[in-house]
């Protein structure tokens, strides 16, 4: 597969009143087209920030970030921007929907500094995929912490991304809808899409293919689940 995202030498520090705080350390690895990839981490091990990097939300301290083979290490911010609505889909624990605002508008509000111009075929399409066609004109304030989710799902989808974040997306779920869920990434997956799912909870990660572990800003693992299960008698993943 053809290689996404492709990073060198990542590192990132804050400065806060000539504070330096090194978060992460010198970070290589490479994502290709197609992969479900999970970052794994106790609070403070720099998944988040790494995230926002990869997601163009955060630009890096110091090394190189390459997308689709170009280096957009240095890019400004309305670059990156134009570059995270274009290619990038998010998906957070909290779902971020507008309040008092239908599923519809909802899920069409990426287009609407897209280019694109098919939009009602899109949101259709977008809110089929997640099975809630029949909720398409309820107000967000009137579903259940599953369905939130799903439409953040169909939103993160609209634009037919190259790429989807997926940020705790069970964080604030029962069991049973955060099994929904991961079942709906699962299969967005087998489909083609690539996603990067960001979570501590090993019960959530191992839906991914692969994995990379933080600890204290730097990659203490990075496995194929698949392989690592088979090394290990078929246990879930640790």
């Amino acid at each position: 597969m053809p290689t996404l995202l492709e990073v060198k030498n990542l590192t990132k520090d804050y400065i806060n009143d000539e504070i330096i705080t090194s978060v992460l350390h010198g970070l290589s690895f490479k994502i290709d087209n197609g992969e479900f990839m999970a970052i794994m981490g106790p609070s403070g091990s720099g998944k988040s920030t790494l995230m926002h990097i990869l997601g163009f939300l955060d630009v890096l301290t110091a090394g190189q970030f390459f997308f689709k083979g170009r280096d957009v290490s240095n890019l400004d911010d309305d670059e990156l921007a134009k570059i995270r609505n274009e290619e990038v889909g998010f998906v957070f624990q909290s779902f971020n929907l507008l309040p008092r605002t239908s599923v519809y508008e909802n899920i069409r509000l990426p287009l609407l500094y897209s280019a694109k111009k098919n939009h009602h075929d899109l949101v259709v399409g977008a809110i089929k995929a997640v099975g809630l066609f029949h909720r398409l004109s309820s107000y967000s304030n009137q579903l259940s912490g599953g369905e939130k989710q799903r439409v953040a799902i169909a939103r993160a989808l609209v634009n037919n991304p190259s790429i989807i974040f997926a940020d705790e997306p069970t964080g604030n779920l029962d069991t049973k809808s955060g099994q929904v869920i991961m079942e709906i990434l699962e299969r967005l997956n087998d489909e083609g899409h690539t996603i990067i799912l960001v979570t501590h909870e090993s019960d959530t990660a191992k839906h991914a293919k692969r994995i990379i572990k933080l600890i204290d800003g730097l990659i203490a693992d990075d496995y194929i689940v698949a392989e690592r299960r088979r090394a290990m008698g078929g246990e879930l993943v640790k």
